[in-house]
């Protein structure tokens, strides 16, 4: 049975929910306008354990592992949705020639052997093996959630998520003992978690709290030899492809089975404003960081990533950040990294 955000929606709502205001489902407020497309830098940072030190081995890698039991998994909260400023409206739209890189099946030796022998827990038929739960630690307090995807890049080791998945934004600093589950389910880790070794978010993001530059990449630490997207395969990326788009979204929003099972919906998105696509699927705090995905095969759980969730404004509104020639940047910035 569909849960109630399990919601195909119809092209002609478009124009009536354009005009909903925005607040963030995970993290920030809005902004005014957008920086300019080919001139916004990025910034990246070794990823850190809550005492300060540097996930920068498997040993301290191995221990973001043991921070995160069972419990602390379970009692890890959705960033709450704070209050937003009101924004300037500026259009999204292309800053370049439209793009695209290829997704990437998982080899099948290495997602048998970390699924334990029993590739049939890789997918289902709404739910991704590319797509996961996220837990860290902020140093403002506390231990959150979010949701990403693995993205196929060189290294087979990069995740996409939001900015506030991994910075805290203005006024804040980089998240701590961060860890990807790739189709967690109820406390199951099918394939294990991954730990962050490098993140990379957009240097607006980090100043002002740009919800038009809610956008992280982290590369994460092979597990037992492993890397991520060799595991579970790996969506692709578009880029500066039109604002009206089939898409399914997949994420864990908390209003549905407590966050627990990643949810998904699909519809067609439209012009959000300040620089975003939208469509309205409801999904509140846990599902931020969640893969706005075309194409999508149900079969493989695979598609081309052409947003992140990043907040829910009024009638239940979604709204991504554009992707355009930045995104494409900071992707051959940091896809390369091991």
């Amino acid at each position: 049975m569909r849960s109630p955000l399990r919601l195909i929606m119809a092209s002609a709502m478009a124009a009536v929910l354009a005009a909903a205001t925005a607040s963030a489902a995970n993290a920030a407020p809005a902004v005014p306008a957008a920086p300019a497309a080919k001139t916004a830098g990025t910034s990246a940072s070794t990823a850190r354990l809550s005492d300060g030190s540097a996930v920068n081995s498997a040993a301290a890698a191995a221990k973001v592992a043991k921070y995160w039991t069972a419990a602390r998994m379970k009692a890890a909260r959705p960033v709450p949705v704070p209050k937003a400023r009101a924004g300037a409206l500026g259009a999204a739209g292309p800053t370049g020639r439209a793009g695209s890189s290829p997704s990437a099946r998982a080899i099948a030796s290495a997602a048998n052997k970390m699924a334990g022998g029993n590739l049939k827990l890789a997918a289902a038929i709404t739910e991704s093996a590319v797509v996961g739960k996220v837990f860290f630690h902020k140093p403002s307090g506390g231990d959150w959630v979010c949701s990403a995807s693995a993205l196929n890049s060189p290294s087979k080791q990069l995740v996409i998520t939001a900015g506030h998945c991994v910075h805290e934004g203005a006024g804040g600093t980089w998240v701590t003992n961060w860890t990807f589950a790739p189709r967690y389910r109820s406390g199951s880790r099918p394939f294990g978690t991954f730990a962050a070794k490098q993140f990379r978010t957009f240097n607006s993001w980090i100043s002002s709290s740009d919800l038009q530059r809610d956008v992280g990449m982290v590369t994460t630490w092979p597990l037992s030899g492993n890397k991520l997207v060799n595991v579970v395969g790996g969506n692709g990326l578009n880029w500066n492809w039109p604002k009206n788009v089939a898409v399914t979204i997949l994420g864990y929003p908390q209003n549905a089975n407590n966050g627990e099972i990643q949810q998904w919906c699909q519809g067609t998105t439209y012009d959000g404003g300040n620089y975003t696509i939208a469509l309205n699927c409801n999904f509140n705090g846990g599902s931020s960081g969640g893969p706005w995905i075309m194409s999508f095969d149900n079969g493989t759980g695979l598609g081309q990533t052409d947003g992140v969730m990043s907040t829910l404004g009024s009638g239940g509104v979604n709204r991504a950040s554009y992707f355009d020639d930045a995104v494409k940047a900071m992707f051959d910035a940091q896809g390369s990294v091991t």
